[in-house]
């Protein structure tokens, strides 16, 4: 676009130039305007003028046409333009062309070598003219292109400089930052070594003994349901910490993730573990689920039947799933607890419904948890099987509405 600018807007000016040099060296037209002074017949009844004016315009023309190639070849259009300037006296493409070389290039030498040869040009071009008029042309066409391209130059340079540094800066902000969160994640994947999972492993071994020295049958059989349930724990603690500790997260060995399809697993745990468990399926079971919806699905009733554990030991548990044409629904669902806990409960973190409402907002679905009226508590999750937006008021949404 510059190129193109700097070839047309000029060009009436050179043209125009060149024709006036053509008619006031040939017919006289500085001193008798457009009319020849010999006859007082006007310049515009001669054909011949303008044929000549025409062809006179030429070299203008071509010159100008050199301005595309004024940043891949600068010097033909410095060495065009010092030859017009010399053989018709055109200033305006030598301006030009000095202005281009000042604001693209940095090599000052043969930029003061091109300003001394287009100063000699125009020097032997005017060489009858007053030196007036020499001087003003020269500071005019030659001295003030010149000093605009290298105030151009100049800045360009310093922007790009500046664009650098700061593409450098931003660089070395982001490898600060790779490097400090691979440090922190190294640290809680040591804290986790050493804390979490040196606990699980004393918890299994325990429940292994207790699981060989124990005589009723009932306590064998919790202490083999603690010992698998702590097994499964480490390895699942093992591969988080591979995660952890592996730069690369994305090619870190992971287990699979869980889905609907191990939910039946997750309930007999529960169960085994001597929660009153009832489960509940309603809807269209042959509408797909994406694999997103699924693992949600999961964790929400896993996080459910965990919160029943801790706070309501002893309460009856139901889990309602829904499948709908365009959302799962989820409700875990208990009733009060029969009895105090007579063991003190385990500690609370304060983050798990927390997280889990952030896991559901990033697939679009929404997450309810309150008391129920009779002392439960209730916990109630939509979770989209499409790209439809689902709505909280939705009458239809309630696992326990009528006709569910």
């Amino acid at each position: 676009m510059a190129d193109w600018l700097f070839a047309l807007v000029p060009m009436p000016f050179v043209l125009l130039f060149q024709a006036l040099v053509a008619v006031g060296g040939e017919m006289g037209f500085v001193g008798g305007l457009l009319v020849d002074p010999e006859t007082g017949r006007p310049l515009w009844d001669y054909p011949e003028i303008f044929i000549g004016m025409a062809l006179y315009a030429l070299p203008g023309a071509a010159v100008l046409a050199l301005m595309f190639v004024r940043r891949s070849r600068p010097q033909l259009l410095l060495a065009a333009s010092g030859l017009l300037l010399l053989l018709t006296g055109n200033f305006l493409p030598a301006g030009i062309a000095l202005y281009s070389y000042a604001g693209h290039f940095t090599n000052r030498r043969l930029l003061a070598c091109w300003f001394g040869l287009h100063m000699a040009a125009l020097v032997a071009a005017y060489s009858n003219i007053h030196v007036v008029t020499v001087v003003f042309f020269w500071g005019m066409f030659l001295v003030v292109p010149t000093v605009l391209g290298l105030w151009v130059g100049t800045r360009r340079q310093l922007v790009e400089r500046l664009q650098e540094r700061a593409a450098r800066l931003e660089r070395e902000q982001h490898l600060m930052a790779e490097q400090a969160i691979s440090s922190e994640r190294t640290r809680i994947a040591r804290e986790m070594h050493d804390v979490v999972a040196h606990r699980v492993s004393l918890m299994v071994l325990h429940a292994g003994g207790l699981e060989v020295s124990a005589q009723e049958e009932e306590s064998v059989q919790t202490a083999g349901v603690i010992r698998t349930t702590g097994r499964e724990a480490l390895s699942e603690l093992r591969g988080i910490l591979g995660v952890l500790r592996d730069e690369e997260t994305d090619l870190a060995p992971t287990a699979p993730q869980p889905v609907l399809a191990d939910l039946d697993r997750l309930l007999e745990e529960w169960s085994g573990a001597g929660m009153d468990l009832h489960r509940h399926e309603s809807g269209d079971r042959n509408v797909p689920v994406p694999e997103a919806s699924q693992r949600t699905a999961y964790r929400v009733v896993q996080e459910g039947l965990t919160n029943v554990a801790k706070h309501a030991v002893g309460a009856t548990v139901t889990v309602n799933l829904h499948h709908g044409t365009d959302r799962l629904e989820i409700e875990v669902a208990n009733t009060p607890a029969p009895a105090p806990a007579t063991f003190a409960p385990p500690p609370r973190s304060g983050y798990g419904l927390a997280g889990l409402r952030e896991r559901v907002a990033l697939i679009g679905g929404s997450l309810s948890a309150a008391p129920c009226p009779d002392g439960g508590w209730r916990m109630r999750a939509i979770v989209p099987t499409d790209r439809t937006d689902t709505e909280e008021g939705d009458p239809h949404g309630d696992p326990r509405a009528a006709g569910r």
